[in-house]
């Protein structure tokens, strides 16, 4: 069984479903630190021709928090953050198909920041017709004070899995040889150059799964996420 194993994030680049896409189960951690700096409550769009930074508004609370733990701010400005999108994309070819699953995804009431991000990407692999099964890493028995390969390691062991997928930014983490040690092999995916139109401008790659919604036919993105990349 090819298990894949990654953080929620907001809304991520094609890449992401990429994963998804090509293992059997793909487990979401819940019970991981959140961080600052990256992509797990913002990401990019097109606006005006650049890429813009939109995010979700979370409480303060304790850099120590896991992802679990956060929430988002009880005055969150759903249509504030949808009249963004529309603004960035109401003459793009596939707005009117693409607005109403963000609208869906965005007015999700849950406040809890794993909860709203579990909803987004589960309502995004039906959207692309991604059958893999998704779970969430604390409903798993395994030692969660593990860090890093060990705790990726007794995921896979957990689940069964004999291939693990990992994205391509993480091949410097992980060892081929101690995967196989434990009976399981190890691949990373890559994802392959997708450009579209963009208004006719210069491409902006790597922006938010939104851009590529807004600008591409679904079986176009569906062939893309099933077939545009390599495994390493």
């Amino acid at each position: 069984m090819r298990v894949g194993i990654m953080q929620p994030y907001f809304f991520p680049y094609i890449g992401y479903f990429q994963l998804i896409g090509v293992v059997d189960f793909f487990i979401v951690y819940d019970n991981i630190k959140y961080t600052k700096k990256g992509w797990i409550n913002r990401n990019r769009i097109l606006q005006n021709s650049k890429d813009v930074i939109f995010s979700l508004p979370l409480k303060s609370a304790s850099d120590y928090f896991d992802v679990r733990e956060r929430e988002l701010v009880a005055d969150f400005n759903r249509e504030k953050l949808l009249n963004q999108f529309k603004e960035a994309y109401r003459r793009a070819p596939y707005f009117a198909v693409t607005f109403p699953l963000l609208e869906q995804i965005l007015w999700y009431k849950d406040v809890n920041l794993f909860g709203f991000l579990y909803n987004s990407i589960d309502r995004i692999c039906v959207h692309f017709g991604i059958t893999t099964k998704i779970m969430i890493s604390s409903d798993i028995a395994i030692n969660h004070d593990l860090k890093n390969q060990d705790k990726v390691l007794a995921l896979c062991s957990a689940v069964g899995a004999t291939n693990y997928v990992n994205a391509i930014g993480g091949m410097e983490l992980y060892s081929k040889e101690t995967f196989m040690e434990k009976g399981i092999a190890l691949n990373f995916i890559k994802s392959k150059p997708f450009e579209y139109q963009q208004f006719g401008n210069a491409f902006v790659p790597w922006l938010s799964i939104i851009d590529v919604m807004m600008f591409n036919p679904l079986e176009t993105i569906r062939t893309a996420i099933f077939t545009n990349y390599e495994l390493i």
